[in-house]
């Protein structure tokens, strides 16, 4: 009796302390790992893609594009796909992407950036969501991820070691700079669960 009880005591203080998170980015390994951890704490996910509506296929159409599939979703209904315009007006994909500040970002708790390959795109996406962030919702907790620094040979391998650090330098730069609420965190690359961890940690630690 007392185990069931310190279940219902432990089940209804999660959710009472729900949390609603943004992950920018979170179509990848670490954002599927991620927001489906999150929502079985109790948690609400929204993600912001590039296309939501290939993002949730029921098969991969194409490697252009993140994927997270129509049975994982089905899986995780507290897990919400939001078209945005990644930070490049020029080049939007998504079928309805404005209003995805007022109506996600303005709501959040916390904001997770993962938007990977660090090329001028992940310079672009936090650009726009320090700008956005700042507009309507100044004071929430940012959190900024990216890859040991040995390990940028691994990501976007086209594009040269030094610019790459460089970029990921410039990223948590603007967000030091501009945000009043924020973590700039390194993971190893291959360590999905432990980076897991790590970043729920810093949410849970700053936010309760």
């Amino acid at each position: 009796m007392y185990q069931l009880l310190a279940l219902f005591i432990f089940s209804t203080s999660t959710i009472a302390n729900a949390f609603h998170i943004v992950l920018a980015g979170g179509t990848g390994q670490m954002g599927r790992s991620l927001s489906s951890s999150l929502v079985a704490d109790g948690h609400d996910v929204t993600i912001l893609c590039r296309n939501a509506f290939l993002a949730s296929t029921p098969s991969r159409v194409t490697s252009e594009f993140g994927w997270l599939g129509k049975t994982f979703l089905e899986q995780h209904p507290s897990i919400k796909l939001r078209d945005w315009d990644g930070g490049d007006l020029l080049d939007i994909v998504g079928q309805d992407w404005m209003g995805w500040q007022e109506d996600t970002l303005s709501k959040a708790d916390a904001v997770v950036n993962l938007v990977g390959g660090f090329t001028e795109q992940r310079e672009m996406a936090t650009e726009r969501i320090i700008r956005e962030s700042y507009r309507v919702n100044p004071n929430v907790l940012q959190i900024s991820v990216g890859p040991m620094e040995d390990e940028l040979d691994m990501i976007q391998p086209v594009v040269a070691k030094p610019i790459k650090v460089d970029r990921l330098n410039k990223c948590e730069e603007m967000v030091r700079m501009n945000c009043a609420n924020f973590e700039c965190m390194r993971l190893e690359a291959n360590c999905i669960e432990k980076g897991c961890d790590e970043i729920k940690k810093v949410i849970y630690d700053r936010l309760s």
